[in-house]
């Protein structure tokens, strides 16, 4: 993380944006729609003929989707021995997702190693060690934006697949809302913990110059932005903090350029109906082939 090494994106303040962006955004609706609809098939090609199953989040929040995912493989191969390894750069997140192990009982069954750390340190700490765990399916679940290397980062983790096993990358849309805004103003948003902008397009990019195998599911998604226009609104507020990774989206930027974004967050970025203005929030699942 170029600006902010010892930190996370999500403590404190920052966090507090991101669950308000959660609640607004259908974000987890989106990714849930991948499990239901995408994974269950993958899941027994991944899992057939195994005695074992190793699953690694990068990135995993609060443990909503991984707690989704490791019950749907569960429930897939009821007999085979699951283990789940975490990678999460947020000590408020991780102690989160440790409370809903502790009160859901099918994941208690599952041993957790936590590793609260950014994916660079953990890829590190990994090549240091020398022995590296391999996984049966590893997914990196919006935090691509966060690592510095991309293409380091998707080769680093595509060696750690077994055989038959699936990285899934999902990421904002190619021309996605996201997409039209941080292309657009790249000089004063690419300037902290993000550093370069990132959707489908360049991970698919990455993929392809290093020969790997993919496929791409888009998961069309909007949400209601309309309370961004209003600057009274702490909703709204939370919500282009959060779109601008800033703490405080009115004191961050002169007042043209706040104009501007909120021009084009309306106009280029989003579609008006009722009254009400919805944002392109298009998601992408990439399943990545060992």
């Amino acid at each position: 993380m170029a600006a902010e090494a010892n930190q996370t994106c999500f403590e404190g303040r920052t966090l507090q944006n991101f669950q308000v962006y959660l609640e607004q955004s259908g974000d987890h609706k989106a990714s849930l729609w991948c499990v239901h609809n995408i994974l269950p098939g993958e899941f027994k090609r991944i899992g057939a003929g195994k005695s074992s199953l190793d699953v690694l989040g990068v990135g995993s929040g609060g443990g909503e989707m991984d707690a989704q995912m490791l019950t749907l493989l569960q429930s897939t191969f009821p007999a085979v021995p699951i283990t789940a390894d975490i990678v999460e750069g947020s000590s408020q997140l991780t102690d989160n997702f440790k409370a809903l192990v502790a009160k859901t009982t099918n994941l208690q069954k599952i041993p957790f190693a936590w590793y609260i750390m950014h994916s660079e340190d953990y890829e590190r700490q990994v090549k240091e060690k020398g022995d590296m765990k391999t996984f049966d399916f590893i997914h990196m679940i919006q935090m691509i934006y966060f690592v510095d290397n991309l293409a380091d980062t998707i080769k680093f983790y595509h060696s750690l697949l077994k055989k038959n096993g699936r990285l899934m990358i999902i990421v904002e849309a190619d021309n996605s809302g996201w997409d039209v805004l941080w292309k657009t103003y790249t000089k004063e948003l690419c300037v902290g913990a993000i550093t370069e902008c990132r959707s489908s397009g360049e991970v698919i990019a990455c993929l392809k110059s290093q020969g790997l195998k993919y496929e791409e599911h888009v998961i069309p998604n909007t949400f209601d932005i309309t309370e961004c226009f209003n600057p009274s609104s702490q909703t709204g507020q939370c919500l282009l903090n959060f779109f601008t990774v800033k703490d405080n989206f009115y004191q961050s930027f002169t007042p043209e350029i706040r104009a501007g974004m909120l021009d084009l967050l309306r106009n280029k970025c989003s579609t008006e109906k009722d009254g009400r203005v919805f944002f392109n929030n298009n998601v992408s699942c990439i399943l990545v082939y060992a």
